[in-house]
């Protein structure tokens, strides 16, 4: 069943590329620094919103805002750029 699988799958690379592509230019351009600095640390870091907090001095709960507003502008980019490739488009 492993054989048939890999032999019938398709390379996806481009399409990862793509996404990867797409995901650092949103960093980098659709979400605040605020976000991005706590994106950064929550899972580039792996800290937790406690140790980002101590380490922004801010209240854990504003790291968890700016977390959920930096996640949902990501997807919404993500999903963007997901149509634009599945359309066909550059």
């Amino acid at each position: 069943m492993a054989v048939y699988a890999r032999t019938m799958a398709e390379d996806n690379s481009a399409q990862i590329a793509q996404v990867k592509r797409n995901l650092a230019r949103a960093l980098r351009e659709d979400v605040t620094p605020k976000q991005r600095q706590a994106l950064l640390l929550y899972y580039g870091e792996r800290l937790n919103m406690r140790e980002i907090g101590e380490r922004l001095g801010v209240d854990k709960s504003t790291v968890s805002r700016n977390i959920k507003r930096g996640e949902r502008r990501l997807r919404r980019c993500l999903r963007y750029g997901a149509s634009t490739l599945l359309n066909g488009e550059p």
